[in-house]
């Protein structure tokens, strides 16, 4: 065959990817299956003791009777209503300003270095200043959850937009866009992986602070479960709070990664299976 004809051949044809659901997930269930069944048999033995630490079929028996008992349920919807309204006000305040300071050099010249100085306040030292301006009750605690989620979708986004390739504002700037909508067709959807990976970071501080503002005076959320068995001295009760907030924040961050994803389609990196 000649070498023009090898050019112009067609490529083979390669296998279409497999459409049969993965089953890698379960991997991860590997290692705190076999940790828990460890300890469970550990306690079992008497190599241990389990009163400060306790079993997993303490915990399980535990996460039950609340169940059946209806308290379960009140203290998640509680929780997952106050970290949800958080992470959207904190989404909102966050991406506002983080496009603001990312686009503009004299607003991130003004805003930037306070920002980052607040930035550095621990979550802890925010709640006597909320309670006195919002009282103790839903406004101080979804506020608090708010300030977790914002600072690191301000800060990815700022720096995501600062580091989108000149090239693509150079072709917007041809088009005549204005700055909006420079912002909304180039520059958001550039810096969009990055603003993805921030969304999680803030849902996870989202479920962090949610503890702390749980502790201003709450009479019901996982976070006030936590302290009443702290201060009933239920290890049970205590693990179990854990257990759900493991479970729940790795539920809800499943679920934003699998709302992004459409949205991500067209990256070709190391990790994207096709």
């Amino acid at each position: 065959m000649a070498l023009t004809e090898r050019i112009a051949a067609p490529l083979p044809a390669t296998a279409a990817p497999s459409s049969r659901p993965s089953w890698r997930w379960a991997l991860g269930l590997v290692v705190p299956v076999a940790l828990a069944l460890g300890w469970e048999a550990a306690v079992a033995l008497g190599w241990v003791n389990g009163r400060l630490l306790p079993p997993p079929s303490r915990v399980l028996a535990t996460l039950w009777g609340l169940a059946l008992s209806g308290e379960l349920i009140v203290h998640v919807l509680a929780t997952l209503w106050r970290v949800a309204l958080g992470f959207v006000f904190g989404v909102v305040a966050g991406t506002v300003l983080g496009a603001l300071t990312g686009y503009a050099p004299l607003a991130r010249a003004m805003l930037d270095p306070m920002v980052q100085a607040l930035r550095s306040i621990p979550s802890i030292a925010w709640v006597p200043l909320f309670i006195l301006w919002f009282g103790i009750f839903e406004t101080s605690k979804v506020t608090l959850i708010a300030t977790g989620v914002f600072f690191p979708i301000y800060l990815a986004l700022s720096d995501a937009i600062l580091s989108v390739d000149r090239k693509l504002v150079e072709v917007g700037r041809i088009h005549r866009l204005s700055g909006p909508e420079l912002v909304w067709r180039i520059l958001l959807p550039a810096a969009l992986p990055s603003y993805v990976t921030a969304l999680r970071a803030g849902l996870g501080l989202g479920w962090m602070f949610v503890v702390a503002a749980e502790f201003m005076g709450a009479s019901e959320g996982l976070g006030y479960l936590l302290v009443d068995g702290q201060m009933t001295g239920a290890a049970p009760v205590i693990m179990a709070s854990i257990l759900c907030f493991a479970v729940l924040g790795k539920v809800t961050d499943r679920l934003l990664g699998a709302l992004a994803t459409p949205f991500l389609r067209w990256q070709d990196g190391f990790g994207t299976r096709r």
